[in-house]
């Protein structure tokens, strides 16, 4: 479970790593307002923000049915 936890984790930073390469590579191309450019930056968010829901999701799954043995 924990090798799983770590994993989402790092799929996440590594995912937003990808999408600032993303959006810097697309600032270096030009700084002026470009349909295409921001929409492949909504692109590259999303894929960030997917993949955070996707964590939660995993560690509800891990987390959820342990909390009774707390209470």
């Amino acid at each position: 479970e924990w090798a799983i936890l770590v994993i989402m984790c790092f799929l996440v930073v590594s995912l937003e790593m990808v999408n600032t390469a993303i959006e810097n590579a697309c600032d270096r191309i030009t700084l002026e307002t470009d349909e295409k450019i921001r929409k492949t930056k909504d692109i590259a968010a999303g894929a960030v923000l997917m993949m955070s829901i996707c964590a939660v999701i995993v560690a509800g799954v891990i987390f959820i049915p342990k909390l009774p043995v707390l209470f």
